[in-house]
């Protein structure tokens, strides 16, 4: 059914080919949830899929089962949905802030998104050429590029190898600061005792009482370089890490609440917004909740560089990309 209705919007002339290679500059406009303007600008093009190597993961991926997505590909034989990667390379945003031609421009939920088609051979090449130069690490769609990866085996299997299916659909922007919104992903918890819970973040963290959770709650956090734990009742408390207690552990919340419950038997699970998190745990969706803080960019580009693994759901980057702007056959 799939592959029939982009064949139908294909004949109807809703969606056509590039005659001629090109490159498509995606900018996304919006203000971030602290009220800071960014615009991205990144660049969508097939992405080589490799085993290893050049695309780096920055976080464990939790099992999530790919067959859908699998055979969509399948049935379409088209990338419909880039994944997002984030260049290495110094100076890619300088290549892409020049415009282009304009093909489309959509506003939703107050993000302004706009592509524009690069058709000059020579800024493709040089685009191509920087984000070559270095690593690309997966911001988000882990789970889209283990995908590719398994098509692209199964066309080697079947055919040989296939152009096509050797790369797939990526977003591309450069690693800077002040174009990304990285947001934080928080953790509920199941499959333990309140008191358990408790008594194992007692080890490592000093509560403190915080009131009720509130639109300031995470600019405390940073500031005071703080965890927040939330109970069924509602209230909220503090948790500074206790002195020496994560000496040797690397300093992201995500790795300090492992390490804090490594030897206690637990579920968790991941809630963005602390207004989701703060309902899941008054409602009896969850034990208790825990509050943490973004991860840096600074601290995303370490770990890349170093070759190490955040826990799973660390970064949260924002706005998300639409899908359908652009599709890429892989036929």
């Amino acid at each position: 059914m799939a592959a029939g209705v982009l064949q139908d919007w294909i004949d109807a002339g809703l969606m056509s080919f590039d005659d001629t290679a090109t490159f498509t500059l995606y900018r996304m406009r919006f203000s971030d949830a602290t009220g800071v303007a960014r615009d991205i600008v990144g660049v969508l093009g097939g992405l080589e899929v490799v085993d290893q190597g050049s695309v780096l993961p920055h976080e464990r991926v939790t099992p999530k089962a790919s067959t859908d997505r699998l055979d969509l590909t399948r049935a379409t034989r088209a990338n419909l949905s880039p994944i997002w990667g984030l260049s290495l390379a110094d100076g890619l945003t300088d290549l892409l802030s020049e415009s282009a031609e304009p093909i489309a421009s959509v506003t939703v939920d107050g993000v302004e998104h706009t592509v524009e088609r690069v058709t000059d051979p020579d800024r493709i090449a040089a685009i191509a050429s920087k984000i070559g130069s270095d690593d690309v690490l997966i911001a988000d769609g882990h789970h889209r590029y283990g995908v590719a990866l398994r098509y692209r085996d199964e066309v080697r299997d079947e055919s040989g190898r296939s152009n096509a299916a050797e790369d797939t659909l990526a977003f591309i922007s450069e690693l800077v600061a002040d174009q990304l919104s990285v947001e934080a992903i928080h953790r509920l918890y199941n499959g333990v005792s309140w008191d358990d819970l408790v008594g194992a973040l007692d080890r490592v963290f000093e509560r403190e009482d915080a009131g009720r959770p509130s639109a300031d709650t995470l600019s405390v956090m940073a500031d005071r370089g703080v965890l927040c734990l939330i109970g069924s009742d509602g209230n909220a408390q503090w948790l500074t890490p206790r002195p020496g207690a994560f000496e040797g552990v690397r300093s992201l919340d995500g790795v300090w609440l492992e390490h804090a419950l490594d030897d206690v038997p637990h579920e968790v699970t991941y809630q963005h917004g602390v207004d989701h998190a703060t309902a899941a745990v008054t409602s009896g969706a969850a034990v208790g909740a825990v509050l943490i803080n973004p991860v840096s960019v600074a601290e995303i580009e370490r770990t890349a560089r170093e070759g190490l693994l955040m826990p799973p759901k660390s970064t949260f980057f924002t706005p998300k990309l639409r899908t359908g702007l652009v599709v890429r056959s892989v036929d």
